[in-house]
């Protein structure tokens, strides 16, 4: 059953046509005492996540594509291609106890998110066949993940996928992989601002096949 939201006692800021609870809402409070707590950063919405809601904003995929957030925490960006680009979409996370954060968010938006628990590189060719663009924010923060993320990259291209969409702060290792892609792909790499909810500055990588 969708939640019910009372806008008149809970201060709920909205973004890019989402409703995002605040810390001290009851409905996170609930989910957060009742969960594991998230192990690999998966503790908060990441700002990077609204670089890429707005370049949809300038670039809209086709209707009812198949969308997969790889690295997906709590989902806003998988929420927002589904309630706003009326996508179908997969929300992909190595940490598991993501995945109740991430339907909290979904309920409040009126939206269903499927998600798989999967680290990049294992993430198989038949798996990502099944999707016309990937997206993922703040997801290269660690040196491993360059040479993980690089390979979900190759395999995503062979396999159909029509265009891959990484958005980061400017992190030493996405500028890393950026390089690594300018080699191989078809590639942009393009500085974002954006003031919605806040200002924010970062970089989005566009590979497409």
């Amino acid at each position: 059953m969708p939640i019910q939201i009372d806008f008149e006692k809970l201060k709920y800021k909205t973004a890019y046509g989402l409703v995002i609870p605040n810390n001290n809402d009851p409905h996170l409070k609930s989910v957060t005492q009742k969960s594991e707590s998230p192990e690999i950063h998966g503790d908060k919405i990441w700002s990077s996540s609204y670089l890429i809601m707005d370049y949809f904003r300038h670039n809209r995929p086709p209707k009812k594509a198949s969308i997969l957030e790889a690295g997906c925490g709590w989902g806003l960006l998988s929420i927002y291609c589904a309630k706003i680009l009326d996508a179908k979409v997969t929300g992909v996370d190595a940490d598991k106890h993501v995945f109740p954060f991430l339907k909290l968010h979904a309920e409040l938006n009126g939206v269903k998110v499927d998600t798989v628990q999967s680290k990049y590189e294992k993430l198989s060719p038949k798996f990502l066949s099944n999707f016309h663009t990937i997206v993922g924010s703040d997801i290269c923060f660690w040196d491993e993940l360059t040479p993980a993320l690089m390979k979900m990259i190759k395999r995503g291209l062979n396999n159909g996928v029509e265009k891959i969409i990484i958005a980061d702060p400017g992190r030493s290792p996405f500028h890393k992989l950026a390089k690594q892609c300018k080699k191989s792909f078809d590639t942009e790499l393009t500085d974002w601002i954006v003031d919605d909810p806040k200002h924010h500055c970062g970089e989005i990588l566009v590979i497409k096949n």
